[in-house]
């Protein structure tokens, strides 16, 4: 189960709208009156890779017990039983009111650490209010508009410290059970007749596919669930083989369901894990291949190389050395994509190409703890400081990890837009290099916090 972040305020003060903000839907109804929520609703968070159960309440009221209020109250103090962390909302341009300092009392007495939310704090209208709510006594405010999406970054950095403690590193390090456990979903993808069909017909053992010499002939996305042996441990993987219609180049597709075709085959790397490029050895590597691997790793799926019709190529030892060099010049974000020399007639190839989209979905499912991120990420300024334009400093001041497939990380500090790209790069190059990531593709975002009492 998600941890669960409850939002807790006094009626109108815009909790419903900072819910719809997080599950990025307006499930919540918003209005402008008060008492418009009157049961929990729980939904799933989504804020910046961390993903967690976000729980609406009623506004809060100083009522009799038995009367609707009272009992819309006792709901919200239910809710906050076994929460990870509360966000208490006040009303930022309308200021502190006794009900604030009154429901500020009761989170003070829970066990529940709270983060204190200054809603409506657009423009500088709610700069007062901002400054009376340290008066609450429950540390910095984080100042936000929930209706117009500023301040999020400075909420996921107040959030992030409540799911990075070590038992969250413990679950976080075991992915869930269908990541790593659940069937492999590969992609067979390529220019047409490049044998991507044959290929699978190969793994199955079957003609399960239509196969011939006219090109083209694959129009829809088709997935076949699987059981593959690995021969090293005879343990038995189940894979999802998804065969795909052929890419040509944008300028050649002139019919309509050739068009569709490629959507659907675009459309079905959006839902695989990896992605294996099929290459035709008796053609070598062409532009169009290099825009296909771009585009699967845009989209951030784990890519490999596989080179069909091994069995027929000629002068292999250049050919296999000659692609290696052109990915590694064409694919400049992700060095060291793997490449497979394979043949769909013999079976050639085709164990080691298994075993190593197995491993590839492994890296690109891994995450590394916060502390051990933050250790190589001091080594690495250490080694490489981060340089100053214009004689201004540029402060690093930590990395987290705040996705997966594909691994997404987030770097806070202050001056991130004078970051040079080439640092940006050597940063994400160590991550890969030194943290086990291998050649998946990886998000790197810069967050600078922003002071709400900055003039500039």
């Amino acid at each position: 189960m998600l941890p669960q972040v409850i939002i807790i305020g006094r009626p109108n003060v815009g909790k419903s709208t900072l819910f719809n903000r997080l599950v990025g839907k307006r499930l919540a109804l918003v209005d402008d009156q008060p008492g418009v929520t009157r049961d929990r609703r729980i939904g799933e968070a989504h804020l910046l890779g961390l993903d967690f159960a976000i729980v609406d309440t009623a506004g809060w009221e100083d009522d009799d017990p038995e009367s609707l209020p009272g009992r819309m109250r006792a709901q919200t103090e239910a809710a906050l039983v076994g929460a990870r962390v509360a966000l208490f909302v006040i009303d930022a341009r309308a200021g502190l009111t006794p009900l604030d300092e009154e429901i500020a009392r009761w989170l003070r007495s829970s066990k529940v650490p709270v983060i204190l939310v200054a809603n409506k704090a657009e423009g500088r209208a709610g700069e007062q209010g901002i400054l009376e709510s340290y008066a609450l006594g429950l540390g910095d405010p984080i100042a936000l508009s929930a209706e117009h999406g500023e301040g999020m970054g400075d909420l996921f950095e107040a959030l992030l410290p409540h799911f990075a403690r070590e038992e969250a590193d413990d679950y976080e390090a075991e992915p869930e059970w269908d990541e790593l456990t659940g069937p492999l979903k590969l992609a067979i993808v390529g220019r047409p007749n490049a044998g991507k069909s044959t290929l699978i017909n190969r793994m199955l053992g079957q003609d399960r596919l239509l196969t011939g010499p006219e090109a083209g002939i694959t129009r829809d996305s088709i997935a076949v669930d699987w059981e593959w042996t690995d021969p090293k441990t005879d343990e038995v993987r189940h894979v999802r083989l998804i065969d795909t219609a052929g890419m040509r180049k944008k300028a050649r597709v002139t019919e309509k369901l050739e068009r569709l075709a490629v959507a659907d085959a675009r459309h079905a790397i959006d839902f695989a894990e990896v992605v294996v490029l099929l290459l035709d050895a008796t053609q070598g590597l062409e532009h169009q291949d290099l825009k296909i691997a771009s585009m699967v790793l845009e989209e951030g799926r784990a890519l490999m190389i596989a080179i069909n019709k091994w069995d027929v190529a000629e002068g292999p030892s250049a050919l296999f050395n000659g692609i290696r060099a052109a990915l590694d010049d064409g694919l400049a974000q992700v060095r060291g994509v793997p490449l497979i020399a394979v043949s769909a007639r013999t079976g050639k190839g085709v164990d080691q190409l298994l075993s190593a989209a197995f491993e590839l979905r492994e890296a690109w499912s891994k995450r590394v703890s916060t502390g051990a991120l933050n250790r190589w990420f001091d080594q690495a300024l250490e080694a490489n400081p981060p340089p100053a334009p214009g004689g201004k400093r540029i402060k690093l001041r930590y990395i987290t990890q705040a996705k997966t497939r594909p691994p997404g990380f987030v770097l806070f500090g202050t001056r991130l837009d004078l970051l040079p790209e080439s640092y940006r790069r050597y940063l994400i190059n160590g991550i890969r290099r030194e943290l086990g990531f291998d050649a998946v593709p990886i998000r790197l975002n810069l967050r600078s916090a922003k002071n709400p009492f900055d003039k500039d």
